[in-house]
């Protein structure tokens, strides 16, 4: 049930666009606009309302008021003057930078000073106070000195793009001189003049992670043809696709951008808008915007198809990375601005508009410079409406707007009919392959680097020059050995859904040894030796660097198995295969004498010996099955293995394939095994029959080889049926071989001095119609010893709160949440950082010896107690934080702060609040003489000591008690009370709700008060 209520910030057509999006949430009840328009007047969830939108305190008031839950502040004006600070500073939420943020747009001086000191690409400039000497750099400048900017705010109206430099004088008299915009021109950049052409890229950010939304292009200048003055905007399109590299953009310029902004201390939240300019040298910032553009905002948010209030708030709470957003990619939109007669020049108000007010579906008017006069509809500003068209292609989209703004009728008036003609004539006449999203440059530079791993993997009749890149590749037989009646034996395989998990850590050499793995142990089983390996790499799109690392990986497996890698196949499939997704195959050739062929099936016999060589771990199989597990556990990939602290569950699942190759050809080559198999997809049940005559089968014990703990915690976890866990895994043998009885313990031997672990695991037995191929003994007992698991916990879904303990001194607090949340396996608190004001404190010493991440932040050197929290504040966010507990932080928070973690945040006072309150409480027991005491855990409010209390323990008072005896005793009861709240408000048993500790469970609360 939709219950939000939302106040937007400004009066134009981005505003009524931000509305009209926001009025599709169901989770939004109702939006208030301030100042508004005619089109956000009473119209379905969307009013006007009144507001000096400069004045922070009536904003506030207001939203007090009326119970606005987030702010969402449309003009850089109010940023600049530091509304989203004052809103922060009340508890409000606001989508908007702070004023230090807002500076990128506000000072285009420090702008171009910090994308300098970030590394962001710019162009060359100059900042200047006199004119005079502003004048003599365009005249002396060794660059196109043309561009003339106004450094402070100007409507987006100051900036001078001069065609020669008397033009770039006059523009520094007019901003300097003549005051044409204000206090604005007190400081002019002169900027080198760039040749190519402009976008707008905006993104949503929390501070932290960037989501870029697709470019768009507005229109300047007044007229067809990019004649006439410049204006805030004719017209934009989108999606633009004048730059195709979206990650490009989105790393070196958006994240880079953020990224420097937390560097500098600044906590950056809203939109960041770069206005860029794409040059035959590359792509430049030419400026930054601190909110969204007008009109990008009403060609971007008819694109959306994600809710925008959810995309909102995930950036106000720091959550961006776990929301989904979302923009049609086979849409595009177009926006025309109808503008008044006389624009940007003088021009009249008040001028009747007529509006169909039927309109077709994916067809929007966006009003900005209008107002209602009783019933009418009357201009009120230059720029008057947006007609707004979208389309399944840039010539319907163009098509549509143009007959929409047609229909508008407006006296005077004035629009452009070219909007998005720049993008048809793109698309017509200069379609590349690399414009489709395939880079024959990025697969010419991984073909280099292929080179030189295929050179490490040479081996007789692979050791030609320079055969990686050509149409095919040779290998000479007579060089590979002296056969005399050879068979080649070829392989094929890849390495299923493990390469998500890959993606997902970001670690793919691992799975390049998968690949090869997978291929030349099952040409293995034959008695092949491997001659030659090609491998298959598809993706949507071709990272060189991380493609190169899964070859790398493939390379070293080749090394190993003694195969050479001699070609293969790049292929880059965009919308065949998401832009960060890949998939790969692998092709393997070997070589057996033809009566050294496996299986000899003939001349297996009942009672011969299967040896079983231990896998490393998963292998390459089950994984769609392992990732439902680990889905259902709450683990993620980065977190610790449960059972090899040492090792991330990631870097546990990725362990790569085992190589069989060298240990078991040297067998085989002295004819001791009569078949073999690689254990893989279908698991022990199934491989080892594919090499047993019909009549026998094998019987084995679980007991005598050893399971690797991650088998028991899988099949614990995901409560797996016994028949699907040997079904589906290897459940720790990797590779099985047949021998004769009386080669057993030698065959054991040879293995063994290879340094292959390898045991006797049963034995071949003669079987009815009705019985198994492979019977396994005593897995299950196996499978459960090789890790223990709490049977409670087995597939219960273990989601810890991230917590952080904030300490000042010798954390004896501490030590107890330490030891009550790492001795807990039902824990449903994981601390994941400590932070102290003070260093070499003892809590830090503890911290570290427990393996907790610790930070120390000293207040000092803060101008203001709200400067340093918001640094303790960003610091939380970046550990992930989700709950905090004050040990002893002998700091007071700022109501800023205690408002941002309102319901996260405990303290523990040492008395019976709400008696004692404040400092020296255990001096005001003792005189007033009370014979009871304690100690209070309760969640922070502004006030001290006043938050809502969770619970409470006592200890007696004596009448020879002093401070230091009363205070010893008190400890001991806070040791107790704090882990103890702790885990119920980690477990979601209680939570603040209006103010006042709400039980979920009178069963929790009743435990909590007697455990």
């Amino acid at each position: 049930m939709a219950t939000e209520k939302v106040l937007i910030i400004g009066a134009g057509g981005r505003e009524h666009a931000i509305a009209w999006k926001l009025s599709c949430s169901p989770n939004v009840s109702q939006i208030v606009v301030a100042p508004g328009n005619g089109g956000t007047e009473k119209n379905g969830k969307i009013e006007n309302v009144a507001l000096k939108i400069n004045n922070s305190a009536e904003v506030v008031s207001f939203c007090k008021s009326n119970g606005v839950k987030l702010v969402v502040v449309g003009p850089e004006d109010p940023l600049a003057n530091g509304l989203a600070d004052d809103l922060n500073t009340a508890g409000i939420k606001c989508f908007g930078p702070n004023a230090k943020g807002a500076r990128i747009e506000a000072d285009k001086s420090y702008a171009k000073d910090f994308m300098i000191r970030h590394g962001i690409p710019t162009a060359r400039y100059c900042s200047f106070t006199d004119a005079a000497e502003a004048k003599r750099h365009i005249q002396e400048a060794n660059y196109a000195a043309l561009v003339v900017k106004a450094s402070g705010l100007a409507a987006g109206k100051g900036v001078v793009v001069a065609a020669n430099k008397e033009e770039a004088i006059q523009a520094v008299d007019m901003i300097m001189t003549e005051r044409a915009f204000g206090d604005a021109g007190r400081v002019v950049v002169i900027e080198e003049l760039l040749i190519g052409e402009e976008a707008s890229c905006l993104g949503f950010t929390d501070g932290k992670d960037v989501f870029m939304m697709p470019l768009s292009q507005d229109h300047k200048r007044l007229l067809d043809g990019d004649r006439g003055p410049n204006t805030g905007g004719m017209g934009a399109y989108c999606p633009c696709s004048v730059f195709t590299d979206a990650d490009y953009l989105k790393k070196a310029i958006l994240q880079k951008t953020v990224d420097g902004m937390r560097k500098d201390g600044i906590h950056y939240v809203g939109v960041l808008y770069a206005g860029l300019m794409f040059t035959a040298s590359g792509v430049y910032v030419l400026e930054f915007n601190c909110r969204f553009g007008d009109p990008e905002t009403q060609v971007l948010l008819p694109l959306l198809e994600s809710d925008l209030y959810t995309a909102m708030c995930a950036c106000v709470n720091g959550t961006l990375a776990q929301c989904h957003i979302n923009f049609y990619s086979d849409r595009s939109a177009v926006g025309v601005v109808l503008a008044s007669g006389g624009y940007p020049n003088a021009y009249k108000k008040g001028i009747p508009i007529q509006i169909d007010a039927s309109l077709p579906p994916n067809e929007f008017v966006f009003h900005a410079g209008t107002r209602r006069s009783g019933d009418d509809l009357v201009s009120d500003g230059g720029r008057v409406l947006s007609a707004v068209a979208v389309g399944s292609s840039i010539e319907q989209a163009v098509a549509r707007a143009l007959e929409l703004v047609r229909k508008i009728k407006l006296e005077g008036s004035v629009f452009r009919s070219d909007i998005g003609r720049r993008e048809i004539e793109r698309r017509r006449s200069s379609l590349t392959y690399k414009a489709a999203g395939v880079s024959i440059d990025a697969g010419d530079s991984l073909v280099d680097r292929i080179k030189a791993f295929a050179k490490q993997t040479r081996r007789p009749g692979a050791d030609m020059e320079n055969t990686i890149g050509l149409f095919g590749a040779p290998f000479d037989l007579k060089q590979a050995g002296n056969y005399k009646d050879p068979l080649l034996v070829s392989g094929c395989d890849g390495v299923g859904t493990k390469l998500l998990i890959a993606q997902k850590c970001n670690l793919v050499s691992t799975v390049g040894i998968d690949l090869v793995a997978m291929c030349v142990n099952d040409i293995v089983c034959h008695g092949a030796e491997p001659l030659f390996f090609l491998d298959y790499y598809a993706c949507g799109w071709l990272s060189v660097d991380f493609a190169a690392q899964f070859i790398e990986g493939v390379s070293g497996a080749c090394k190993e198995s003694g195969c050479a890698l001699i070609g293969g196949e790049t292929a880059e499939m965009p919308g065949l295969y998401a832009r960060n997704d890949f998939d790969a195959a692998g092709f393997a050739v070997g070589i057996v004498e033809r009566e050294a062929y496996l299986p000899h099936i003939g001349s297996i016999q009942s009672g011969d010996v299967v040896i079983g060589l231990a896998s490393s771990g998963v292998h390459s199989n089950g994984f769609s099955l392992v990732r439902k597990i680990v889905e259902r556990s709450g683990l993620r990939y980065t977190d610790p293995c449960p059972f090899d602290k040492q090792r991330t569950f990631g870097e546990v699942l990725l362990t790569p394939t085992e190589l069989y190759v060298r240990p078991v050809l040297s067998l085989m080559k002295d004819g001791v095994i009569k078949a073999a198999a690689h254990i893989t997809g279908g698991g022990l049940v199934e491989n080892i029959p594919r090499v047993l005559p019909d009549h026998l089968g094998v019987e084995l014990t679980a007991s005598s080889w050893t399971l690797p703990p991650i088998f028991g915690w899988l099949q614990q976890t995901g409560s797996v049926p016994m028949h699907d866990m040997v079904r589906t895994f290897n459940c720790g043998v990797g590779f099985v071989v047949i021998v004769k009885p009386q080669d057993g313990d030698r065959v054991l031997e040879r293995l063994r001095s290879s340094n292959v672990q390898a045991w006797k695991i049963g034995a071949v037995k003669q079987r009815g119609e009705q019985e198994p191929a492979v019977s396994i003994l005593n897995l299950e007992m196996c499978l459960r010893s090789c890790c223990p698991m709490d049977p409670l916990l087995a597939g219960q879904k273990k989601n810890k709160k991230k917590v952080a303990v904030l300490i000042s001194g010798s954390g004896t607090n501490l030590q107890a949440i330490i030891d009550s949340t790492t001795s807990n396996p039902r824990s449903h608190a994981e601390i994941v950082l400590v932070l102290s004001n003070v260093a070499g404190v003892q809590g830090l010493e503890r911290a570290q010896q427990a393996g907790i991440p610790t930070r120390v932040l000293s207040h000092k050197g803060f101008a203001t107690r709200e400067e340093y929290d918001m640094a303790v504040h960003q610091t939380l966010l970046d550990a992930g934080v989700e709950l905090i507990c004050l040990a002893g932080f002998m700091r007071i928070l700022s109501g800023q702060f205690t408002r941002l973690w309102e319901g996260r945040l405990l303290n523990i006072h040492p008395s019976l609040l709400p008696s004692f309150r404040g400092a020296h409480p255990h001096k005001l027991a003792i005189e007033a003489g009370v014979r009871m005491s304690g100690c209070t855990v309760h969640f922070v409010a502004e006030e001290v000591d006043a938050g809502a209390i969770i619970g409470q323990d006592s200890v007696p008072v004596y009448p020879d008690d002093t401070e230091e005896t009363l205070q010893e005793r008190v400890k001991t009861a806070e040791h107790r009370l704090f882990p103890r709240i702790l885990e119920l408000v980690a477990g979601d048993a209680v939570e603040l709700r209006a103010g006042k500790a709400h039980w979920n469970s009178l069963r929790e609360l009743r435990d909590g008060a007697e455990g």
